[in-house]
């Protein structure tokens, strides 16, 4: 349920290049960035959110989804779980095409919101390793 095949093809594939990674910083033992250096070498575009506003692989990075003064396609979150649906419902506000809930993140009601808002999610999935999948 939360890692639809045909959700997860279409996210990576269909719904944009640009793609906010909340909880991006400098610090490379973190998973985000790595994470976020696999996206840039498949073509997706970065953007670091954190509340430090880094530069990270030589994206500008910002305080919060809300910050990002250009549209956002994937919100791809590396936060706790009890933070998670937050970030999920700030998605949505600023018109994401969809959210991504990293490895361990799962909140249920903010999947339930982020659908009823029309909006794609995976949840407990990482696009680091589902994107070579795609061949």
């Amino acid at each position: 349920m939360y890692g639809d095949p045909s959700t997860i093809r279409k996210i990576l594939t269909e719904l944009g290049d640009t793609w906010a990674v909340v909880g991006l910083s400098h610090n490379e033992q973190r998973a985000a960035h790595g994470v976020a250096e696999v996206l840039q070498r498949y073509g997706k575009r970065i953007v670091p959110v954190h509340p430090k506003a880094e530069t990270v692989h030589g994206e500008q990075g910002y305080p919060s989804l809300a910050a990002i003064p250009f549209p956002v396609d994937v919100v791809d979150v590396f936060v706790n779980s009890e933070h998670a649906g937050g970030i999920a419902d700030e998605a949505v506000a600023v018109g994401a095409k969809a959210v991504w809930f990293q490895l361990g993140v799962i909140d249920e009601a903010a999947w339930d919101r982020v659908h009823d808002s029309g909006r794609d999610m995976v949840m407990d999935r990482c696009p680091a390793i589902e994107i070579p999948r795609l061949g």
